[in-house]
């Protein structure tokens, strides 16, 4: 079970690392251009950031990201996968125990319509063989919310699309197993 996490948890860091660059991605209009590249430039201009040009930290993001899940019903899970050294202010994982909730996948789609609400922007989901990962964004930062059914495991991983932020997690590489 710890391995499926660790290669759900470094599937999405090569999703977000990969989507971090200015040539990376794709997009829900079908313009062909960087989802990425286009969430960076709104938060740049405030246009779907924090309001108004407000950079959001890495503490920001995960409280966003708690509060929506908790009140969804989601507990974070106590052995979750940290990120990796180095990464701290450019990434935030909240992995949940899937297994205490009452049904993950309600709790999933209720922390992501919170976020929606917090003013994350929803871009690209994918729906595969009982996995759903949708993407969202808020200023820079970029945000892989998962929902592996049958695992029974929710987790959310974002990371900041800002150039020295890209670099760090390049170098970091995926998160460690605990």
């Amino acid at each position: 079970m710890r391995k499926a996490k660790w290669v759900a948890a470094a599937a999405g860091v090569v999703l977000l690392v990969a989507g971090c660059g200015s040539n990376g991605g794709s997009d829900d209009a079908g313009s062909g251009g960087s989802s990425s590249a286009g969430a960076a430039s709104a938060g740049a201009s405030g246009g779907s950031g924090a309001g108004g040009g407000e950079e959001l930290s890495a503490d920001d993001v995960k409280q966003e990201i708690e509060t929506a899940a908790t009140g969804a019903g989601l507990q974070q899970d106590a052995k979750a996968d940290q990120v990796p050294a180095g990464t701290e202010q450019c990434m935030v994982m909240w992995n949940a125990d899937g297994k205490k909730a009452a049904d993950p996948k309600k709790s999933y789609d209720e922390t992501v319509a919170a976020l929606g609400k917090e003013g994350w922007q929803t871009g690209q989901s994918i729906d595969q063989a009982g996995t759903t990962i949708k993407s969202l964004s808020k200023g820079t930062w970029m945000l892989k919310a998962h929902n592996m059914g049958a695992l029974k495991l929710v987790m959310f991983i974002a990371t900041d699309a800002k150039p020295a932020c890209a670099e760090a997690l390049k170098v970091a590489g995926p998160p460690k197993t605990s």
